[in-house]
Parts: structure tokens; C-alpha cells; sequence
């Protein structure tokens, strides 16, 4: 026999052995394989289950719920959307009733920005850090609103920080150079003229054709002068 063959036989035994022993191993384990098999499908239905006959019916009627809470809002009666009335419930309520729902998420948004206008900033921060916002465009908003409470609240580095947290989410024209020259300011504001400028100048460079790009300019000539007079 040639080396090749030989080679070719001594594979074809290998693999037999290996088959021989793996139909050995499930003849021997083949019960506790089933009811493994079977536990993992029952898990599948049970999941497919509780999405279509709980949780979903469970969003559909949190979404009801909430609707008059978000009129209220809409008018500004930032109490009731909290609080609700006699006959819906108002946000608090709902996060509460129907959590692990959209709505509920939602409502956490919904609650912060009620408690900022009612100018309870501690609960606003509360609330809103309890927002999943992976929305470009409202979870930029929930994190520069956190800004503004901890800015109320007199805490101007952590404002700071939420806003360029916010400008980095919101990466665009539309949102992240609001919130650059928002941080830009409470630097200048608290006499740091050097990172106030790096911010101006980054809007300058990145969002030049946004309404805060085109009138930048002003904004790093005062920030240069004030820099070099410190």
C-alpha cells in the first residue's frame, strides 16, 4: 500500500472512530439530549408567547393610557401629566403600572421634562437618566436637558459634561452645535476662555453651516480676547 493510501485509510479510520464514538455518546446520553432539545424549545415558546399574548397587548393599552398625559404636556400642565386626573392616569403612574413597556420608557422622558418646566431639577435628573433614549434626536435632547437641570442646580461642570455628552450623541447640524455653544457658554461663563474656545472652534470646524456655525465667528473673537487678557 502507498504511503497516499495509506494516509487516505488511516483518515477514513480516524473518522469512523469518531462517528462510532459521537453515535455512542448520544445512544447513551440520548434522554437527557431530548429533554435538553425540548427545554430549549420550550423556552423559544415561551418567549414568542409572552411577547404576543402579554407584552404586546401590555404596550397597546400603555399607549392608550398615556395619550391624555401627553395632551396635557402638549398644553404645558406639567401637574397633570405627571399626576394624571380623575379619569387617566398621567405619567408617573404609567412608568410605574406598565414597566419594561416602550410607553413606560417614554414616560421617564415625559416626567423629566415636566419636572425642569415645574422646576424640580433633582427629579428631572432622576427621570431622565431613567430614559433609554437610542433615538438620534430625543436622546440627545433628554441628556442636554439634564444639562440644564444640573446647570438650575448650580453644578456648571456637571452641565458641562451632559451637553458635549449630548453634542457627541446628537452628531449632526440640527442638534450637536446647540449643545457645543451651550457648553461653550457655561465655560465662558465660569471664566474658561480656553475650553469655551476649543468648543466655538469645533462648531467652526464641523458644523459650519449650521445657524451657530455661521454666526461662530463673533463668539471666537470674544473668546480669544478674553483668554489672552486673563
Amino acid at each position: 500500500m502507498s504511503s497516499e493510501n495509506k494516509g487516505t485509510h488511516e483518515g477514513l479510520e480516524t473518522v469512523e472512530v469518531a462517528l462510532t464514538s459521537a453515535e455512542h455518546f448520544i445512544e447513551k446520553n440520548q434522554k437527557i439530549i431530548l429533554y435538553g432539545v425540548g427545554a430549549i424549545l420550550l423556552v423559544v415558546a415561551l418567549f414568542f408567547g409572552a411577547r404576543k399574548f402579554y407584552f404586546q397587548p401590555r404596550e397597546s393599552e400603555a399607549q392608550s393610557q398615556m395619550f391624555t398625559a401627553e395632551r396635557y404636556f402638549e398644553k404645558d400642565s406639567f401637574n397633570l401629566a405627571l399626576n394624571g386626573d380623575n379619569n387617566y392616569p398621567g405619567f408617573l403612574e404609567i412608568m410605574d403600572k406598565y414597566s419594561m413597556t416602550d410607553a413606560a420608557n417614554l414616560a421617564h422622558y415625559y416626567a423629566g421634562i415636566s419636572y425642569l418646566h415645574l422646576g424640580k431639577f433633582d427629579e428631572a435628573i432622576v427621570q431622565l437618566n431613567k430614559f433609554d433614549g437610542a433615538d438620534m434626536m430625543v436622546g440627545p435632547v433628554a441628556i442636554g436637558a439634564i444639562g440644564d437641570a444640573y446647570l438650575e442646580l448650580g453644578k456648571k461642570d456637571d452641565a458641562a459634561k451632559q451637553y458635549v455628552k449630548a453634542a457627541d450623541k446628537g452628531d449632526n447640524n440640527f442638534i450637536a452645535p446647540v449643545f457645543l455653544m451651550k457648553a461653550a457658554q457655561v465655560f465662558e461663563s465660569d471664566k474658561n476662555y480656553k475650553k469655551a474656545l476649543e468648543l466655538y472652534e469645533q462648531i467652526q470646524k464641523d458644523f459650519p453651516l449650521s445657524t451657530e456655525g455661521r454666526q461662530i465667528d463673533k463668539y471666537i473673537t470674544r473668546a480669544t480676547l478674553l483668554s489672552e487678557s486673563k
